[in-house]
């Protein structure tokens, strides 16, 4: 089994002496889609923001596919992308010039880029809306210019937060099926979402977080202790709890 995402007592407390997280650990493995979830507040986005780099953890270690983000960053991130929960981008700039930026950062070959970025848009339908500023592009736009920004280099790891908000069905199931793909190709994706029916039918594994704190890791089947009911009966029940 070969662990490409390592969590080792990841905390993270805020200048007022806010725990947002709490003794994290987690392990997520190379060829598995892993659901996070949990409450607003919970600390999902803090989490994924240590992850990614943007915060820096109070203590503990994060490991990206054998690199740690604060001590090997470089290296760490050339292992991953990552769409924020937000499409907060320059918008000023045209479609194609973001594409065309997030090959430069990834050293994406010329040819390689423009199939990549020739068969996401297509995909996601905004082939024909490259050539104009970002800022004419709706929220559901502005989504799929990151997701398809995030396919481009083909990284071991997608890093997703809340990626089916503002997308319409179509694109929604185009990226569904698109992050199946990469897992069967070897690759790994951690999202989070709050849409449980989508974790429940697309995830291999599931964490839930709640007060900063995992409160619950595994299949569906594990977590929910030979219980019958749902993922939504099975989160509000535990986080009522909590």
């Amino acid at each position: 089994m070969i662990i490409l995402l390592k969590l080792d007592s990841v905390k993270k407390v805020y200048d007022n002496q806010t725990k947002a997280v709490d003794n994290l650990n987690l392990e997520i493995k190379k060829g598995e889609i892993f659901g996070f979830l949990g409450p607003n507040g919970a600390g999902k986005t803090t989490t994924i923001k240590m992850i990614t780099g943007i915060l820096e953890a109070t203590e503990g270690k994060i490991t990206i596919n054998g690199h740690d983000i604060e001590k090997d960053p470089i290296k760490a991130k050339e292992s991953f992308t990552y769409v924020p929960d937000h499409p907060e981008i320059f918008d000023s700039i045209r479609g194609i010039d973001y594409l065309n930026f997030i090959a430069d950062m990834y050293q994406v070959s010329s040819k390689k880029r423009e199939e990549k970025i020739n068969k996401f848009t297509k995909d996601f339908e905004i082939y024909d809306d490259l050539r104009t500023p970002i800022n004419s592009y709706s929220h559901g736009m502005k989504q799929k210019l990151l997701i398809s920004g995030a396919l481009i280099p083909e990284p071991e790891i997608f890093i997703l937060d809340e990626p089916l908000g503002g997308l319409d069905p179509r694109s929604a199931r185009t990226l569904k099926d698109m992050m199946h793909d990469h897992c069967d190709r070897g690759g790994t994706v951690f999202f989070s979402s709050h849409v449980l029916e989508v974790v429940e039918n697309l995830c291999d594994r599931i964490g839930i977080i709640d007060e900063g704190k995992l409160i619950a890791c595994g299949t569906l089947d594990e977590i929910n202790k030979n219980k019958s009911g749902s993922l939504e009966d099975l989160f509000l029940e535990l986080t009522e709890n909590e």
